[in-house]
């Protein structure tokens, strides 16, 4: 972690000019005494074998210790006292409150706002407090920290168009949203895409981070100023208890490079808006070179639907971790963990910096005093790893093993108390209801403010964007419980389905597989049972994917395994397909539409016989909806029949 980023030094002047000759929106970069930028290296040489770049000549510009507010932000001792911010943290919890969270039952209480509907307020505390979003904000009312009044109706003006524009600086959608954050409480957005609203989404929650991270710090730096000028006696420390037991005070959890780029970007243009003078931002250049991309490297012509185009857009490394200081009018890109406000990271990039049980070298303090997690397009992780969220929340708001060189009498009484995780907030942003990504937030997130969860309600499921004439034959089957599903699922497609495609008849059956687990072990049987197969999953090279589609298409290989993973990654085009068999629904709703549409790709006048065929339980309610309906899934996991057959295309 404090391995020195190699590579020669660059003079200030050289980079202000090399910068120039860029974007005019970039910033001009900060010349520290020496007049030198640090660790300008090309990107991927030094850096690749250390572990953090750090960045060690800023540490004293940007220590929370040395530095003072440079000037007094008029009296706001009178709206202080109405500061969510404020509210939040100085709020006293009690011993035995925090015994009760254990035995409490949940209370919950269902209200609808105007825009994002269906809303689940749930609280493990005594106390559930609900409220409806207001006609108008103020943006007085929402206590931003200066200057952010003024840069973000600059900053998210991009969303803002006609009369909306003089009314509210905010969109429809962010003014409920940001109304959430703002009161401190764990929030579950389930439809946030990467088509439609991402990016307002990101804008929000930018707005939020540095909201926090300037109130925060501002505290801090004020204290310095009064501790200086006033000689205390002993024990009257009390009130200057302002900070946690390490310094990062925000996780951004994001899949890809590019989205850690547009955060920053967010946080460059919060913190200077239009005003004349620049902020100053250091490393900026080795960052842009480290977490932009080259338009050249896409490659041209791959037709590709339109939601792949926008998530996979950019630099899509998935393996990266980033602290950054914000000091009043000043960033730091890749300071030291332990010198960051905020950390912004991918899960892979937080896995191998925690480790695991044994391993020497592993570090996971800086995780110990969070007060604000975002977890942004959580829907992605369960494309790459989902391990890597369980391994992070299970390391969230820990004791930290060594002091870090903390003054204890300024940190907060809940953070010594081992309470930080009762005051954490976490925002969780994803694209789909999914039991994984709910069993987290349920799990995890026991803010004392309580949780708001977003949960509308499918009424008409992907299947009506099936375009080709298809019998779809949903086969319920029963399962004990959920961990008996995995089984009964294999039995069942092996015992009552496979049989009937084992026929020559039935060639050019592609078999549907979400889960990797479940795609070796039916790989294995078709194996065992010496059945002419292919497939393609996303570990197999370009080479054995041409392959496999060419084997299937000209009907050489009967049938053809393929991963939902692949499909993810990939979205060919898989062409020779006359028998669909969905082994388990669809963790994406659209990927069930768009893969029975592949059956016109090779349409040889053998629609009649084409058929589809999918496996569902009891435990597969949400994807179910998501696929069928809320009404129809309803009716197929009530129903005494294990049958159901739908037809589209019908003319």
């Amino acid at each position: 972690m404090n391995d020195e980023g190699g590579g020669s030094d660059v003079s200030v002047e050289e980079e202000m000019a090399a910068e120039s000759t860029q974007s005019p929106h970039n910033v001009a970069l900060s010349a520290d005494p020496e007049g030198k930028e640090d660790g300008e290296g090309p990107p991927g040489t030094s850096q690749a074998s250390s572990d953090e770049f750090t960045d060690a000549k800023h540490e004293s510009l940007f220590s929370l210790e040395t530095n003072f507010l440079e000037e007094e932000s008029g009296d706001r001792s009178s709206q202080a006292s109405q500061d969510p911010f404020l509210q939040h943290v100085n709020k006293e919890l009690k011993e035995k409150e925090i015994q009760a969270v254990a035995t409490n039952p949940k209370t919950t209480h269902e209200l609808k706002w105007p825009i994002l509907g269906q809303l689940v307020f749930s609280s493990k505390f005594q106390k559930l407090e609900t409220f409806k979003p207001p006609k108008d904000i103020d943006l007085k009312s929402l206590h931003l920290q200066k200057p952010l009044e003024s840069t973000w109706t600059k900053t998210n003006s991009q969303f803002l168009s006609g009369p909306q524009k003089s009314s509210s600086p905010f969109t429809p959608v962010q003014k409920e949203l940001f109304l959430i954050m703002n009161s401190y409480r764990d929030l579950f957005y389930p439809e946030r895409t990467a088509l439609k609203n991402g990016e307002e989404v990101r804008h929000v929650y930018c707005l939020h981070v540095i909201n926090h991270v300037l109130k925060a710090n501002a505290q801090v730096l004020g204290n310095n100023g009064k501790r200086r000028s006033q000689k205390f006696g002993v024990g009257d420390d009390d009130e200057f208890r302002d900070q946690g037991l390490t310094r990062p005070k925000v996780l951004i959890v994001v899949p890809f490079r590019e989205a850690a780029l547009r955060v920053v970007q967010l946080f460059i243009s919060l913190l200077e808006g239009d005003s004349k003078k620049k902020i100053i931002v250091s490393n900026k250049k080795r960052f842009q070179g480290e977490y932009g991309s080259d338009p050249e490297e896409r490659p041209p012509n791959l037709k590709r639907p339109e939601d792949y185009e926008a998530v996979f857009v950019g630099n899509i490394d998935d393996h990266f971790r980033i602290g950054v200081a914000i000091l009043q009018r000043s960033i730091r890109l890749y300071a030291p963990f332990y010198s960051s406000d905020i950390v912004i990271a991918s899960p892979l990039g937080l896995r191998t910096i925690i480790g695991g049980e044994g391993e020497k070298k592993r570090d996971f303090d800086f995780l110990s005093s969070i007060e604000l997690l975002i977890i942004d397009q959580a829907d992605i992780y369960l494309m790459q790893n989902w391990e890597h969220v369980l391994h992070l929340m299970n390391h969230m708001n820990l004791l930290p093993l060594d002091s870090h060189g903390v003054d204890f009498s300024r940190v907060r009484m809940w953070n010594l108390n081992n309470w930080s995780k009762y005051y954490r907030q976490t925002l969780l942003f994803g694209a789909l209801q999914d039991a994984q990504i709910n069993s987290v937030f349920n799990k995890y997130c026991v803010n004392t403010q309580g949780q708001v969860a977003v949960r509308n309600v499918p009424m008409t499921g992907s299947i009506s964007h099936v375009l080709v004439q298809l019998p779809h034959v949903f086969q319920r089957m029963e399962a004990e419980n959920l961990a008996s599903v995995i089984d009964a699922r294999f039995n069942f497609f092996v015992n009552k389905i496979l049989p009937q495609y084992r026929d020559a008849v039935m060639s050019h059956t592609l078999i549907y597989i979400p889960s990797y687990f479940d795609f070796v072990r039916l790989r294995n049987y078709f194996k065992k049972e010496e059945l002419n197969f292919t497939h393609i999953c996303e570990y197999t090279q370009k080479s054995g994917v041409s392959r496999a589609r060419h084997f299937f298409l000209q009907g050489e290989k009967q049938f053809l395994l393929f991963t939902e993973r692949f499909h993810f990654y990939k979205r060919y085009t898989i062409k020779g397909i006359r028998n669909l068999i969905f082994y388990e629904l669809p963790t994406y709703p659209h990927f069930y539409s768009e893969v029975c549409n592949m059956l016109r790709a090779t349409n040889r006048g053998e629609e009649a016989t084409w058929t589809c065929t999918v496996l569902y339980s009891k435990y597969d309610a949400q994807r179910l909806a998501a696929v069928a309906g809320v009404e129809r899934a309803a009716q197929m996991l009530q129903s005494k029949k294990n049958v159901h057959l739908f037809i589209t295309g019908e003319k």
